[in-house]
């Protein structure tokens, strides 16, 4: 098995989905309902085979009451590019879609009513997900964006206030516009469990970053970054400042003038395998 074929091995379904094609059955809807799967699952397809191209690891792909999700067992330490590509990959999928589907409805092969209805539907599906908000795609791309500026946590945290705000604005929208449109109003309160949940775990999604930094594979070094530091600053502080991208070197300013410096991969072996999380980098030289 290819690492491309391997892929269709890791999709899942979850169980609240066939509760969704129970009610478009008993509504007529089944078509329909099909249709906009079809266009989530290949959109999130699209992620998947991206992913297995660069060798990521791949934990599943679930179809969702209200979408699909590409699960990928990384933590926040691929290559900045290789992970713009990922995120992309799904979006571009929309575009392909686009195009078959002119092509098929101008030959007569696909019905107005059909065309027309795949066309709104795929649209939608590809600006909604481009929303500024996490676990979309939108939401994805301003955190890699961010990590080409600032510290992995420091990233993380503006992403989600960011989510949160846009997200706000949405549900606002929806109160006033679309009121009456419960499937939106499912889905956007699905949003907004997830991003709770990010939320609540970011010291978490944190941890895993450190954790993959360490215990990973290890990446080819494109850039250095020094971290000048006090004697008594704390590990953890230190490691509030590691960025995507960068490989650091910890210069801790001394007395007299004296430096010391230490290779990054000293301080997480003192954290996580020496277990002194409460330590300063003073008594870690000390």
């Amino acid at each position: 098995m290819n690492k491309y074929s391997e892929v269709f091995s890791k999709i899942t379904i979850h169980p609240l989905f066939w509760g969704i094609i129970a009610i478009a059955v008993f509504t007529a809807r089944f078509k329909e309902v099909l249709i906009l799967f079809f266009i989530v699952f290949i959109h999130e397809l699209g992620h998947a085979i991206a992913a297995a191209h660069f060798k990521w690891r791949i934990k599943r792909i679930q179809l969702l009451p209200f979408g699909g999700v590409a699960e990928l067992d990384e933590h926040g330490n691929k290559p900045l590019k290789e992970e713009a590509i990922v995120i992309i990959a799904g979006p571009v999928q929309h575009v392909w879609m686009v195009a078959a589907a002119y092509l098929l409805y101008t030959v007569g092969w696909m019905g107005e009513n059909f065309y027309h209805f795949f066309m709104w539907n795929n649209m939608l599906i590809l600006c909604f997900n481009l929303l500024p908000i996490w676990p979309l795609d939108g939401g994805k791309i301003v955190l890699n964006i961010l990590s080409h500026r600032f510290p992995f946590l420091q990233a993380h945290n503006i992403m989600m206030r960011i989510s949160i705000v846009c997200l706000s604005v949405v549900l606002g929208l929806q109160l006033f516009w679309n009121g009456k449109n419960m499937m939106m109003w499912a889905l956007l309160l699905f949003l907004a469990f997830s991003l709770f949940q990010e939320w609540k775990q970011r010291r978490y999604a944190f941890m895993r970053f450190l954790l993959e930094r360490y215990y990973g594979k290890k990446q080819e070094v494109v850039k250095v970054a020094a971290i000048t530091v006090g004697k008594e600053a704390s590990l953890y502080h230190i490691f509030t400042q590691f960025r995507r991208g960068y490989k650091h070197s910890i210069i801790i300013q001394g007395d007299h003038k004296n430096q010391y410096t230490l290779d990054e991969n000293e301080l997480l072996y003192a954290y996580f395998t020496e277990k002194r999380t409460t330590s300063s980098i003073e008594e870690l030289i000390g």
